[in-house]
């Protein structure tokens, strides 16, 4: 009797110390919104990692459903949870979007099974807050204040301009501010489509162009839209006539934004400026465009045509 007892023991012992040989680094940590920064994300196949927004999220985007699995429901409207769905090493990036407008971007990366970069920190819970809120640094397991208060206007890329208004507007926020007070704006409206668009000035600021724009929600339902991209098309010549011509496309980088809201009713309106590098030069069959989408539509967009040198130079009015 004592035998029977025995043999299950032994092999119970061996697989509790080898569960323990290879512990998982956790990882939690609260973030500060900044969208114009990049977080990485770094996952493990059998773990689901939270991500925590401060309001209720309203879009999530992910670039490789393939590889990676976001889930977001209206039962837990601040939380997406985010797992890899392959056992090998994969990356790709992620968008989530909130109610009020506030948007962050990761890149989600999975060493995969086996990898020797299974000594990186799962992470387990990314909280994001405010500009204003407490910061919590990867390793630390109490808040940090910040040693002294921004002396600099907080201006959000997008919710429009807040801060002090004493101080001076930028070239983006003045622009911004002028296509607010737009009252009646040129609209096109697009087939098949729940939007309609405007045009504002596009100027040239040194080596950048920036581009002023209003998008109006034409449909009898809310929609959401994502942020501005600038894209350049042109055609490239093959060897074979046969072939024809394929159509080549880049997206541009840009530099900075603002946009009045993500969120529009049946009937409102957004109003936007966006400021991006411009090539120097360019080939005749290539042409510039301002690309905008709506968040369940972001295959596909509005390609609104726009002159590739600005008609306004500098600051002019």
């Amino acid at each position: 009797m004592k035998l029977r007892w025995l043999i299950p023991i032994a092999f119970l012992i061996p697989l509790r110390l080898s569960a323990s040989d290879a512990p998982v680094g956790a990882r939690v940590a609260t973030i500060t919104i900044k969208p114009r920064e990049v977080t990485i994300l770094h996952l493990r196949p059998e773990f689901e990692s939270t991500i925590r927004m401060p309001e209720e999220v309203t879009s999530v985007i992910l670039g490789s459903p393939g590889e990676f699995k976001a889930e977001h429901n209206e039962g837990e409207p601040e939380y997406v949870y985010i797992k890899p769905i392959t056992k090998d090493a994969a990356q790709s990036n992620l968008l989530i979007a909130t109610r009020s407008g506030q948007h962050v971007t990761l890149e989600l990366v999975s060493a995969g099974v086996g990898s020797p970069n299974q000594a990186q920190p799962v992470d387990f819970l990314i909280e994001y807050r405010t500009a204003r809120s407490f910061l919590i640094s990867a390793d630390s397991e109490s808040p940090v204040a910040p040693s002294a208060p921004a002396k600099e206007p907080d201006r959000g890329r997008v919710g429009g301009i807040t801060g002090a208004s004493s101080m001076p507007l930028s070239s983006l926020d003045e622009a911004f501010k002028q296509q607010e007070n737009v009252n009646a704006p040129k609209w096109t409206k697009w087939e098949d489509k729940e939007i309609e668009t405007s045009i504002g000035d596009v100027r040239q600021l040194s080596n950048e162009t920036m581009i002023s724009y209003s998008v109006l929600n034409s449909s009898n339902q809310a929609i959401e839209i994502v942020p501005p991209q600038i894209q350049m098309t042109g055609r490239k010549a093959t060897k074979k006539k046969k072939e024809g011509k394929g159509i080549i496309s880049d997206q541009l980088e840009i530099r900075d934004y603002r946009l009045s809201t993500t969120r529009l009713e049946s009937g409102e309106r957004a109003d936007g400026v966006v400021v991006f590098d411009r090539p120097n030069f360019k080939e005749s069959t290539e042409r510039l465009f301002l690309q905008i989408a709506q968040a369940d539509q972001v295959d596909r967009p509005l390609l609104i045509r726009l002159p590739f040198t600005p008609p306004i130079s500098g600051d002019s009015k």
